[in-house]
């Protein structure tokens, strides 16, 4: 039983789950410093998300296994898939249902909060249902899917989640969504790194495949600082509180992930380490940016 449960937790590349956490509690932070907030909702919510980041994951590794990409990528850490379809602990099959099933639960929570909030939930349903059944076969193929991920698992997550929780938004929501967006996209991208010639083969056309990655190398440290430069520009343009400048203590992990991007981009063994940054960078700002509106 429990060799079933991790493998299961391999499958839906559980730690990168953190990600929708990480968003959902922001979310309702930002809804809490607006007013009032049922615990309980925020609980669903967060479920919600995570049932849907999940969703995208499990469509991921059954299209990448389809079409022979985990068979060629260099599998670190960060990147490369769970390997567990291609070791048979699952099938392609099951992967399907579950992925399935996932989206299926993140949709009857997002109808709750539709009955409960409004219709714009159903907006926000949409583009992300969207999102996570045609990111792999569809957008990741037209150049877009660094953009889509970004906003549909990013921006859109902080800005439905407050509006779930709220049924209102303001301008210094869309602005706060911004930064997580583009990390969230960032983390996609430097992923891709190690993967971008077994992604060409498999018929992906994504910034990496477009750009090489000495470009890339760049665009993503200039990314980087566009995130910082955002959040510290808040609280100056937008009702945005001022401990959410607490987020810049994340910089330094921005700044060395971007160094070794620039020096080690076509060197998928050195990039490692500069994959683990990327991620504690994404997931301590969006969680310092919600500790921020949470003081």
């Amino acid at each position: 039983m429990m060799a079933k449960i991790g493998t299961w937790l391999q499958q839906v590349r559980a730690p990168f789950l953190l990600l929708a956490v990480a968003l959902s509690l922001l979310g309702t932070a930002t809804a809490r410093w607006h007013g009032s907030v049922h615990a309980g909702q925020a609980l669903l919510l967060g479920l919600g998300v995570v049932l849907a980041h999940a969703s995208v994951n499990l469509f991921n590794e059954l299209s990448d296994h389809r079409t022979g990409i985990d068979r060629h990528t260099l599998r670190t850490p960060f990147s490369g898939g769970s390997g567990m379809l291609q070791a048979g602990r699952t099938t392609p099959r099951q992967v399907a249902a579950a992925a399935y099933g996932a989206l299926l639960a993140a949709g009857a929570v997002g109808a709750y909060f539709f009955l409960a909030s409004g219709w714009p939930i159903l907006a926000f349903m949409a583009c992300g249902a969207l999102a996570i059944r045609f990111y792999t076969s569809h957008l990741a193929r037209w150049g877009i899917g660094e953009l889509a991920s970004g906003l549909t698992l990013g921006s859109l997550v902080v800005v439905g989640g407050h509006y779930a929780l709220t049924s209102f938004m303001t301008a210094d929501i869309l602005y706060v969504s911004i930064p997580p967006g583009i990390l969230t996209a960032l983390l996609l991208f430097l992923n891709e790194f190690p993967d971008a010639e077994a992604d060409r083969r498999g018929g992906r056309r994504h910034l990496v495949i477009l750009l090489g990655t000495k470009r890339s190398a760049v665009l993503y440290a200039a990314a980087v600082l566009l995130v910082f430069a955002l959040i510290a520009l808040g609280p100056f343009v937008l009702n945005i509180p001022w401990a959410t400048l607490i987020a810049l203590a994340a910089s330094p992990l921005g700044a060395a992930a971007a160094v070794l991007a620039l020096r080690h981009h076509s060197d998928p063994p050195r990039l490692v380490k500069a994959q683990g940054l990327n991620v504690a960078l994404v997931l301590v700002t969006d969680v310092l940016l919600a500790l921020g509106y949470c003081l």
